[in-house]
């Protein structure tokens, strides 16, 4: 289901390869980048809204519709990307593009199962499982998800269960609905920009907390990423996992940008 928040598969698969040389490398020659073809990106403001444009003429989806986007600041920060691009023009480095193109051809005709599938991932949240050992992490996730839990009752009405370890835990249909019912008065592009949030962080928690301003965008990273940071802190960075982590950062700045932008 996934899937159709991506800015086209090609593009997908560079991006998800990025952390990994070699499957890069593999990625890039099955398609070569597109070269640069237009000198000026600019936008300017139409019925709908804010159009992309390319020396004048309108930004094409890969499905072929107008980019036109709800705000002067999310057309600002696209027709950058595209200014931005040098001899050739590479989908991996321009994460509002990819964003608005998903919602265009994407959210916009499946709207239903974008909040389904928000809505899916508060049945496994990530703040509901917790370690077992050792102590300090089972104290670090208690410091740093309760909260998020606390506000989600008080502000949504929703009591969600903590299980430790791996083993399924039943959530309340109700807290589950209750979910549902805070996504669903999103626009689309806010859905995107939530569902992006979301599966980075694997929490659709974290990025209602973070959307409502309960976290700010460092508190939301802390949460969405506390094993993977907790692991660093206590191993050492480990070179590869770093670069993932780093990668998976931009991805999240940039998505938190676009919300804040729409």
């Amino acid at each position: 289901m996934r899937d159709f928040l991506e800015f086209d598969h090609e593009a997908a698969a560079l991006e998800r390869a990025a952390a990994d040389p070699i499957a890069k490398a593999r990625a890039l020659n099955r398609r070569e980048l597109p070269k640069r073809f237009y000198k000026d990106a600019g936008f300017r403001q139409s019925a709908d809204g804010f159009t992309v444009e390319l020396d004048g003429r309108t930004i094409r989806t890969p499905a072929k519709r107008e980019l036109v986007v709800p705000t002067e600041a999310l057309a600002r920060a696209i027709s950058a990307e595209w200014a931005g691009q040098g001899e050739f023009i590479d989908p991996g480095l321009m994460p509002y593009t990819r964003l608005a193109n998903s919602v265009i051809d994407g959210v916009k005709d499946r709207r239903h199962e974008v909040i389904e599938d928000l809505t899916a991932f508060a049945a496994s949240d990530l703040l509901c499982y917790r370690a077992t050992s050792p102590e300090r992490l089972v104290e670090r996730q208690t410091l740093v998800w309760d909260p998020i839990l606390d506000w989600v009752e008080e502000h949504l009405g929703a009591r969600f269960l903590v299980s430790e370890g791996v083993m399924h835990v039943a959530q309340d249909p109700d807290a589950i609905d209750r979910i549902r019912n805070a996504v669903e008065p999103l626009d689309h592009f806010q859905l995107a920009g939530l569902h992006s949030i979301t599966t980075l962080t694997g929490s659709v928690l974290i990025s209602l907390a973070l959307h409502a301003g309960r976290l700010d965008v460092d508190a939301a990273w802390t949460s969405g990423s506390l094993d993977d940071l907790w692991s660093q802190e206590v191993w050492g960075a480990d070179e590869e996992a770093a670069f993932r982590l780093e990668q998976r950062r931009r991805d999240f700045d940039a998505a938190v940008a676009f919300l804040a932008a729409v």
